[in-house]
């Protein structure tokens, strides 16, 4: 890494963890199985609160299901989900604020991650040497190991896995890459399934603005039809030092993993009815949006088993490949109209949304 850390700079982790637990502390009696590192409930990892004990648990035994259709591998990317224990027991997640220098979402709350490069040997590989790359955390499986994966999310452009470690090395340091992270913080898990405020009543931002918001956009399903698409944002608590609240895919990622963790429901509503499945989602992007058909042409993806899923005809998909070829010869970028328009509609909701922020 080209960046280094300060002098200064914060030891996250061990402001949060107990001075008790020493670094080397496994996560009880563990059993490999696969990818998975499995938790004994009777385990003893200092100070943990029973609730935090049983949400580790839940989420080393979870099992992702298996995604219907395949995806190329230059669309795809991970994020790293990494959770510590708190002084009091409690579970917290690492947040990072993207560099205002990134040509996209500058400055948004995110989770360390990025695309899957050439190298990588697993979507889990990924997730480490973003996290890593971005901000210095070990891809040590001993000081951080691995408790689940969770099914991947449709962004814009790529599909997102979410990967789910478990920070046990109190001495860690952030060294942050300057040119993607301005600065790391914490969040606490279970306040994702909450619309209290977890933060002190005193602070500016939990009297003026709601601590948890959501909204319905509108995105585009095959026929012409509109599906609505439920988007949900939680305060940070930071607001007032310039830190934005935890929006969109990184909220969406966030309330799933909560919500297998600890076992219930969040206190509001995620998912729309009538929204259509992530394996329609997908689908339907594979067909819809140029760069991604345009990745499976070139990777050699057959489109057959989308084409089924959203009950597309090879006619209709190439009379849709047509009308977006036709576009970007006169100049409309490779989008084609109904491409354009949705890209524009979420563009301009989104602009809107942040400037209420």
């Amino acid at each position: 890494m080209s960046a280094k850390a300060p002098s200064n700079s914060r030891n996250h982790l061990k402001f949060h963890i107990p001075e008790s637990i020493e670094s080397s502390i496994p996560l009880g009696s563990t059993k490999p199985r696969g990818n998975k590192l499995l938790v004994d409930p009777s385990s003893r990892i200092a100070q943990l609160t029973p609730e935090s004990r049983q949400c580790l648990y839940r989420l080393a035994s979870y099992r992702p299901q298996k995604p219907t259709v395949t995806v190329p591998r230059s669309r795809r990317a991970a994020v790293l989900v990494a959770l510590f224990i708190g002084r009091s027991g409690d579970l917290y997640v690492l947040l990072s604020r993207r560099s205002a220098s990134l040509r996209t979402y500058a400055g948004d709350t995110s989770l360390p991650g990025g695309k899957v490069d050439k190298g990588d040997k697993s979507i889990e590989h990924t997730a480490r040497r973003e996290a890593f790359e971005e901000i210095g955390l070990p891809r040590d499986r001993r000081k951080v190991p691995l408790l689940c994966i969770l099914e991947p999310v449709l962004a814009a452009e790529l599909v997102v896995t979410p990967v789910v470690v478990l920070v046990l090395d109190t001495t860690l340091r952030p060294i942050l890459n300057a040119h993607e992270v301005a600065s790391l913080f914490s969040h606490p898990l279970a306040s994702f399934l909450s619309v209290t405020s977890p933060f002190n009543a005193s602070e500016p931002e939990t009297v003026e603005v709601d601590y948890h918001k959501s909204f319905n956009v509108e995105w585009s399903a095959p026929h012409g039809q509109k599906y609505p698409y439920r988007v949900h944002q939680f305060l940070t608590g930071r607001e007032a030092g310039g830190i934005k609240p935890i929006f969109g895919l990184t909220a969406g990622m966030m309330i799933r993993v909560a919500t297998i963790g600890y076992g219930r429901q969040p206190d509001f509503e995620v998912i729309t009815p009538g929204a259509p499945s992530l394996d329609e989602r997908i689908a339907w992007a594979l067909l819809s949006r140029p760069v991604f058909r345009h990745a499976c042409e070139k990777e050699g993806v057959d489109l057959a088993l989308p084409m089924k899923i959203c009950g597309v005809t090879r006619a209709e998909l190439d009379a849709l490949k047509k009308g977006q070829d036709g576009q970007d010869e006169n100049g409309g970028g490779g989008q084609g109209k109904q491409g354009v328009s949705e890209v524009a509609r979420r563009r301009n909701w989104l602009r809107a949304w942040r400037a209420k922020l």
